[in-house]
């Protein structure tokens, strides 16, 4: 696997990447291709994403001998926080991988005509016990303007979780987005598989893949 890091961007980059890539861009991929490539993106996205958290050494006995080894500590909070509603393909793949965490939904709309977010549903709860024990994983796939996205790092801000805590993971983004997340969230984790050219007049990366959310959901 290949990895670019820029600050706390990484763009993750390797055959099975490019090849997800491809099929999700491609206008004439059906749904069922989108999400299938969707979902191998996500596997590969998840893993570089959960390299920040803290392990623990156990001693477990094997059918061979006894060994000591490490495993996720679990005295921590794993948060995954879906951006709805195209942040829900991530969803069922990061269960898989982090059975104990916690999914909190985030809704939330963008408007057309201001490119500004929109609120409709917040499933985070208040208030947060140790918040340096949280680790979060904002989930969406695309960052355009990044509007959405610093919304939703600022909702767990709010709540005293540290910065460097806080890991979103897009499939596609665009320097106009990268950009302004970082201006105001410095400490925060970024995990890209796309850095693409720039946006067009409506808000949308180009190239991109048109709206994710339509073509994940077949709308």
């Amino acid at each position: 696997m290949i990895t670019k890091q820029e600050n706390n961007l990484t763009v993750v980059s390797n055959p099975i990447v490019n090849q997800s890539l491809c099929t999700m861009r491609d206008k004439n991929t059906d749904t069922q291709g989108v999400r299938l490539a969707a979902r191998k993106l996500t596997r590969i996205l998840l893993y570089e994403a959960t390299k920040n958290l803290p392990q623990k050494d156990v001693e477990i006995e094997t059918p061979v001998a006894k060994c000591t080894t490490q495993t996720i500590n679990d005295d921590i909070t794993i948060i995954i926080s879906p951006i709805l509603r195209a942040g829900l393909i991530f969803t069922d793949e990061a269960v898989d991988i982090l059975p104990q965490a916690t999914i909190r939904h985030i809704g939330m709309y963008r408007d057309e005509k201001t490119l500004k977010p929109v609120w409709y549903y917040n499933k985070v709860p208040m208030p947060v016990k140790n918040p340096d024990k949280y680790y979060v994983y904002i989930t969406d796939p695309m960052l355009a303007t990044g509007n959405s996205l610093k919304e939703a790092i600022r909702l767990y801000v709010s709540k005293g979780i540290p910065q460097k805590n806080i890991c979103c993971i897009c499939m596609i983004s665009a320097p106009t987005g990268i950009q302004a997340v970082f201006d105001e969230f410095p400490e925060i984790k970024l995990i890209v598989a796309a850095v693409d050219s720039h946006l067009n007049e409506r808000g949308y990366i180009v190239p991109g893949m048109g709206d994710a959310g339509d073509r994940i959901f077949n709308t």
